[in-house]
């Protein structure tokens, strides 16, 4: 898989890198004085959401760091266990609410591998499509408040502006723009629309020049290569030992995506490539999901090019819900009607783990079942949540100004982490 390009280097980095070594190894040992222990958060904007971090400082120097979650639970995963599983699909838009089309078709290709069904190829495409847009959304998103993180408040005002026209298409394709509850157990609620292919296609032309001038404006300006480069290093050896994934595992140099690892929706049969950092510090991060982004706009063409015909949803009359025409028609379909909404689809039981590559990482479900048409237990596996578990390491030896570099860079969203 191809490298990102680191084309400029601070002219201090090594010294940079070695002031920083030191005060590491000073950290870590006695030293004479007294240390102040300081509350970030939950309620600060360099946080991105309701983090705490308890931090120990050594006049700027941080020694000590634990992040504190929970301010945000909301037991998603016990109310699943409550639902039909179509009932939780909006459920899932909460999570990471930055890309809430890709929740849903996670979450549904989880209950679909447990009943065994398998979309029809235009099926298929229209959740790759939801996927490759919630990741532009995302990392627009993601890469717009760092640059605003450290200061480069213009970028954002580009990226968002990109990212409300996503929400335009999300409108077009669901009827909604934020919390779109596009997926169903089976398939999908709607097809696509022609107004809403030639509107992705026009968005596809003319996001590529805007991310060509935020790396224009970022990549190689001074300030935000010393705000970034060699601070927050994460290892390879780190990265994998704390189970992250998504951008921040492969900016540590590890060539994993799950959509080339473990292939679904037939992302094989795409041509795309995986980015891959150098240093994993903040700035190989940026560049992992810049590029990530390009990748995205090329899969999309790919689908939009080869776009299949015929049906989106499984054909499997007894778990779905019959069409509407038919249920005011025909007591058959009516009665099939009520017992679909009232008892939920049939599901074997049995137990299985699906994760699928979202913006952030790897978002999987555990699902087990006891028969029936609720889940007897359903764990989450947020990729925000094991993300953040690296500060507790990551921080020490940085200075305290650089904690909304590094925040920013790790890219997290709440919403998953406390579930």
């Amino acid at each position: 898989m191809p490298t990102v390009t680191r084309e400029y280097e601070a002219p201090d980095t090594a010294a940079k890198a070695a002031q920083l070594a030191q005060s590491l190894e000073e950290t870590t040992t006695d030293i004479v004085g007294e240390k102040l222990v300081l509350n970030m958060g939950p309620s600060h904007p360099a946080t991105h959401g309701v983090l705490r971090l308890v931090l120990e400082l050594d006049g700027e120097i941080i020694s000590k760091a634990d992040p504190d979650v929970g301010f945000l639970h909301r037991g998603d995963e016990k109310i699943a266990e409550n639902m039909h599983y179509n009932q939780f699909v909006p459920y899932t838009d909460r999570l990471d609410y930055l890309a809430p089309l890709a929740n849903n078709v996670a979450y549904a290709l989880a209950v679909e591998k447990l009943l065994g069904w398998e979309l029809p190829d235009r099926g298929k495409a229209i959740r790759v499509i939801c996927c490759e847009m919630a990741r532009i959304s995302a990392h627009l998103l993601g890469v717009g408040v760092f640059a605003m993180d450290v200061g480069a408040m213009t970028v954002f005002l580009y990226t968002f502006t990109e990212r409300e026209k996503i929400y335009d298409l999300s409108e077009l394709l669901t009827g909604a723009r934020f919390t779109t509850s596009y997926t169903r157990v089976g398939g999908q609620t709607r097809d696509l629309t022609p107004d809403f292919i030639e509107g992705l296609k026009k968005f596809l032309d003319g996001v590529i020049p805007v991310i060509d001038e935020v790396d224009s404006l970022l990549t190689r300006n001074a300030i935000f290569i010393n705000r970034t480069q060699d601070l927050g290093i994460i290892s390879r050896e780190d990265a994998i030992g704390f189970g992250l994934s998504g951008p921040n595992l492969r900016a540590s140099g590890v060539d994993f995506d799950l959509r080339k690892a473990h292939p679904y929706l037939d992302y094989e049969k795409y041509e795309f490539d995986i980015p891959i950092g150098e240093k994993g510090d903040c700035y190989d991060r940026y560049l992992v999901r810049m590029e990530e982004i390009r990748q995205s706009v090329r899969i999309l063409r790919q689908v939009l090019a080869n776009l299949p015909g015929g049906a989106i949803n499984v054909a499997d009359s007894k778990g779905l819900l019959p069409k509407k025409d038919k249920v005011l028609m025909k007591m058959e379909e009516l009665i099939h009607h009520f017992i679909i909404a009232t008892q939920g689809i049939d599901v074997p039981a049995g137990e299985i783990y699906f994760g699928a590559e979202n913006p952030k990482g790897e978002l999987g479900f555990y699902i087990n079942s006891r028969g029936g048409g609720v889940p007897y237990r359903l764990k989450i596996r947020s990729p925000s949540f094991v993300n953040l578990s690296i500060l507790s390491k990551l921080l020490p030896g940085h200075m305290l100004s650089d904690i909304p570099s590094i925040l920013g860079s790790l890219d997290f969203v709440m919403g998953e982490c406390d579930r």
